[in-house]
């Protein structure tokens, strides 16, 4: 273990110095990945220093206890060793984890999509839940959330909405959200007070920089049109919304939640290079998939991942077999506790897959 770690120090040292140096600081890809890589050898350079710290306890402590010749000190020497023992397994384990390869995109901002499924009006509803539930979550984890377009259902929720949300880890927390979700509940319009089901896909997307994705302006199709939904004057009355159709792959991108033509169409624009960026990343992850048998995290779209059942007040995650009885707190944003478990089952996927971390 600790030669692993003067391998990690050795790197931390040399990025260290990378970041200050002046060519590196013009180069913008270079300078974000390497800061990225900073902060995530910082992570590991603090867990090395409390196992260095614990080793060294360890050490003392049977050294005291061999020597046997101060009761007292004995006495505080096993405390120390206790101590130490407990600890040591439970440092190890983590650093087997943050050796664990990130995936580079795990430090990105996210795209996140919304879209009702089958159930109609009630799939409508419920895609507003999911958002409503995305928000809270996102607040809690001082994210900030950008709507970017939407289309409302005819009775409440969301046919579709698109939003953003920036901040520290995003990508690599929100991904494991990324399927079909189910929901089975009396809907509002049902009048026999039957069941339903009705489902919702999520699509989230890491969010590409200019530096990530290359777009030739000749490839995009560019169409301006009215707004619609809340918004003041400038709705249905000024050209601000903006459509933008890669035409090479058909994807297309719109915003139409600023005012500001100008600022929609850096929106649209940021939403279609993480579109194509998406393209290629979904094909990696179903070749890494395939090859660890993984269902946490296979790019898979329409594979069904959770249910939220309000009869029993259960949710279900499929992927893990993951059954909670909490879900009016679930829908409120309190969904941690499933993704820490999705992340624990994909790195224990990892670590099986890789023998030679460690």
């Amino acid at each position: 273990m600790l030669d692993k770690l003067q391998i990690v120090k050795q790197r931390f040292d040399e990025v260290s110095d990378l970041i200050i140096q002046p060519d590196i600081i013009s180069d913008q890809k270079r300078y974000v990945e390497l800061t990225r890589e900073y902060k995530d050898l910082r992570i590991l350079m603090d867990k090395r220093n409390a196992y260095i710290e614990l080793t060294n306890n360890l050490k003392e402590a049977e050294e005291v206890i061999a020597d046997g010749s101060d009761p007292e000190m004995v006495e505080m020497a096993k405390m120390q060793y206790d101590e130490a023992k407990e600890g040591i397994p439970k440092l190890e384990e983590d650093i087997k984890v943050l050796l664990i390869p990130k995936d580079p995109e795990d430090a990105k901002n996210a795209v996140v999509e919304l879209r009702a499924g089958t159930g109609g009006d009630e799939a409508s509803i419920f895609a507003g839940d999911l958002f409503r539930m995305y928000t809270k979550y996102c607040e809690s984890k001082g994210w900030s959330v950008s709507t970017v377009d939407f289309s409302e259902g005819t009775n409440g929720g969301f046919k579709e909405i698109q939003f953003e949300v920036t901040g520290d880890d995003v990508y690599g927390t929100l991904k494991f959200e990324a399927g079909v979700h189910r929901v089975q509940r009396v809907p509002q319009t049902e009048t026999q007070g039957r069941v339903h089901t009705s489902a919702a896909t999520v699509m989230v997307f890491p969010e590409a920089e200019e530096f990530d994705v290359e777009i030739d302006p000749k490839d995009v199709r560019i169409d301006y049109f009215c707004s619609s939904g809340p918004g003041g004057q400038s709705v249905n009355t000024t050209y601000s919304a903006v459509r933008l159709t890669h035409e090479p792959t058909g994807l297309v991108a719109q915003c139409q939640d600023q005012k500001s033509q100008h600022k929609n169409k850096e929106k649209a624009f940021k939403v279609l290079r993480s579109r194509l960026y998406d393209l290629e990343l979904a094909k990696k992850q179903e070749e890494d998939a395939a090859k660890r048998g993984s269902m946490v995290s296979s790019g898979d779209r329409s594979a069904k991942i959770r249910t939220y059942n309000y009869p029993q007040g259960r949710v279900t995650d499929h992927r893990i077999g993951l059954t909670l009885y909490d879900l009016q707190n679930i829908v409120n944003g309190d969904i941690q506790k499933i993704i820490d478990e999705l992340q624990l089952a994909e790195n224990t996927e990892k670590l099986k897959a890789s023998d030679d971390v460690i």
